[in-house]
């Protein structure tokens, strides 16, 4: 008697007849079974157990797969790298989806890289019936420059994306998947100039996703002197993405001072947003050419550029230009008046520049008290309980602590001056009172640098935009032009050792395309001035008896009640105008150093380094015996933007967790889940 027995896709023939038989036949059926081809699960293949059945002789055939069609070769095979055994099988699957859908997932960033890169997987070159695989290095470069956009919407990397296990080195004969695409990037760029002799600069509007792309691309142009990274992301999840600039990217550099450059706080005022890309660009670009002046002041300087702190409000704002300048529309008004409030705020119709902490009015509460401090103000717990924090406000209060910064600036539109703190009115009642900083004098050195490198903001005769600054010569004391509290050039003074300006760029705050040439030719020097300042007054060292560098010692200057702080290796950056300044280093535990010093005027900056004796007690001076003082270190102390990572535990203690948005775009369709696409899972 002779039973068929259906297993999978083979038979397995029973002969009860007889038992060795039966067993001999069944050991060979199993083995035919087992050898035959199977398509891997996307699970297996994430795990490392799936292989490509090598029984399987690649057979070329044409690409036919739709969203693949620009890739550079014309023939493919199955089954491909991942197990898929055919079109139709590939076609239904999450992987080929996701390639469909990720140009709208990431909004356009890092498309068509990521595409092409996961169909030179899916649907990999066939020459000479045979498969070949894609070079391991391009798959490294386009995670390095998009891995982030994938954690901006919560979503892993794809398993088919792994560099070590589906791509492969050059000696092994791969090919570069996005060599077509990178020869045409290199074509459109080349018939672009900004009419200088070789800098490469397309002056046009650029989109979130286009600026993202621009820096990164910049960065991987110049890696030796740049890279990008994020301080964190907007409301609907876009990143805060920065591009640095310095000798060693990546790492501060003892004696380096450290500066900022912000655009687009408020996300209707483009143009310095448009500006910081373009500063990007020409950095770079220089410093190949051998622009002297540009790679000496990367090389001095660490430079972090923010183009947008306000990448959710800009869309609005562009939005809104663009329905104006439909010629159906019959609400034209025009570029001057386009977005002067759409876009202002960010998603949660949060003011940023209202947002951060009101430290000025503590310091003009407690600046009679003879021993109060008027710098690192702690942020009060009222400001974490009470009010509203924006994710962006968040991010430039955590990247303001994380750094040393010297000196920044905030570019905005809607006047044309340079406005220095303080912002907030050292009068309750007076709106218009001027109300400078102990370190007036600095700041108005600061803002008149930029504002006399400018090709018209210093000229008096110049056209404002409705305010009085006559006579000004272009800069004007915030609290003098307008009053406002929880700005964030007051919080970069009284919280860290920064001194930063808000510079309006002009009237129009969202310029037609053809005055952004114009306007890069009137601030590109004003820029570069900018960033010289910083090498001004003193640096040095303060160490302690063997040597070792004392984070956090403070360094005071007699006759300004405004001190700085030492950073994690002892050195220090403290602005000064040139002259004789008795300047005093202090540190808990030690015995403080005064030095006399004379600043000459042709002299940009004077070392002067400090060794501090340790005391068997702490010094009897009140200064650091200040009430509130030891809060200084306490950020975010309720953990407001840490509750929306935890995970919530299920009736078993297991984790639960809310799936993403894009999920729905695969679990509506009856297709396996790829549940590897699903962070921490």
């Amino acid at each position: 008697m002779i039973n068929f027995v259906r297993r999978s896709d083979c038979h397995i023939i029973q002969f009860r007849d007889s038992k060795m038989l039966t067993v001999l036949i069944l050991l060979s059926a199993l083995t035919t079974c087992l050898s035959l081809p199977r398509r891997c699960t996307p699970e297996e293949a994430a795990m490392g157990r799936c292989r490509t059945p090598a029984e399987e002789k690649p057979q070329c055939t044409e690409m036919v797969l739709g969203y693949c069609q620009d890739v550079p070769y014309s023939h493919t095979t199955f089954p491909n790298i991942v197990g898929h055994r055919s079109r139709q099988d590939l076609e239904m699957g999450a992987e080929y989806l996701l390639l469909s859908v990720i140009h709208g997932l990431l909004n356009g960033e890092c498309s068509p890289d990521i595409r092409l890169l996961g169909c030179s997987v899916l649907a990999p070159r066939c020459q000479d019936n045979k498969l070949m695989k894609p070079c391991r290095s391009s798959c490294e470069m386009v995670k390095k420059s998009c891995i982030h956009a994938f954690e901006a919407i919560q979503m892993a990397w794809p398993y088919f994306l792994d560099c070590d296990r589906f791509f492969v080195g050059n000696e092994e004969g791969c090919y570069d998947p996005l060599s077509e695409l990178k020869d045409k990037q290199d074509v459109a760029f080349a018939n672009i100039s900004d009419g200088g002799l070789f800098t490469v600069i397309q002056f046009t509007y650029h989109t979130n996703s286009q600026m993202f792309s621009i820096l990164k691309k910049t960065a991987a142009k110049c890696p030796h002197i740049s890279q990008t990274y994020s301080i964190g992301r907007s409301v609907e999840g876009k990143d805060l993405l920065v591009i640095e600039f310095s000798s060693n990217p990546g790492q501060h550099d003892i004696l380096e001072p450290e500066i900022k450059l912000i655009g687009n706080m408020h996300g209707n005022e483009v143009l310095g947003r448009e500006l910081l890309i373009f500063l990007a660009q020409y950095l770079c670009s220089e410093y190949l050419l051998g622009n002297e002046r540009i790679q000496t002041i990367i090389n001095t300087t660490r430079i972090h550029i923010l183009p947008s702190m306000n990448p959710d409000g800009y869309e609005v704002a562009a939005s809104e230009v663009a329905d104006r300048n439909d010629p159906e529309n019959i609400y034209q008004e025009g570029h001057e008046y386009n977005g002067w409030t759409s876009g202002r705020a960010n998603a949660q119709n949060l003011d940023l520049n209202r947002n951060f902490p009101d430290l000025t009015s503590i310091f003009y509460n407690r600046r009679r008290f003879r021993h109060f401090r008027s710098d690192h103000i702690p942020i009060p717990e009222s400001y974490w309980l009470n009010k509203v924090i924006a994710p962006e406000t968040y991010a430039i209060m955590k990247w303001i602590r994380s750094h040393p910064f010297v000196i920044s600036a905030s570019l905005h539109g809607g006047e044309l001056v340079i406005s220095y703190p303080f912002d907030l009115s050292r009068h309750p009642n007076e709106e218009r009172m001027y109300s400078p900083t102990p370190d007036g004098q600095i700041f108005i050195q600061l803002a008149r640098t930029y504002a006399d490198a400018h090709a018209t903001m210093s000229n008096n005769d110049t056209e404002r935009c409705g305010a009085s600054f006559a006579n000004k010569g272009g800069i004007t004391n915030g609290a003098q032009w307008y009053s406002f509290a929880g700005g964030m050039s007051d919080f970069n003074y009284l919280h860290s050792n920064c001194y930063e300006i808000t510079v309006e760029l002009g009237c129009d705050k969202f310029p037609s395309e053809e005055e952004l040439y114009p306007e890069w030719r009137r601030n590109k020097e004003a820029l570069l001035s900018f960033m010289e300042f910083v090498h001004r007054g003193i640096k040095g060292i303060v160490k302690d008896e063997h040597g070792n560098g004392i984070k956090g010692a403070t360094i005071s200057v007699r006759g300004m009640r405004h001190d700085i702080t030492t950073a994690e290796d002892g050195d220090y950056w403290r602005l000064l105008n040139p002259g004789v300044h008795i300047v005093t280093a202090a540190a808990s535990g030690h015995a403080k150093v005064t030095k006399r010093i004379h600043l000459p005027r042709n002299t940009l900056v004077g070392r002067v380094d400090f060794v501090l004796k340790k005391v068997p007690r702490e010094p009897s001076l009140d200064y650091f015996n200040i009430p509130e003082l030891d809060n200084y270190e306490r950020f975010d102390p309720f953990n407001q933007f840490e509750q929306y990572s935890q995970r919530e535990l299920g009736e078993n203690g297991e984790e639960r967790t809310e799936k993403p948005w894009w999920w729905a775009y695969f679990s509506q369709l009856g297709i396996s889940a790829p549940t590897w696409l699903l962070r921490n899972y």
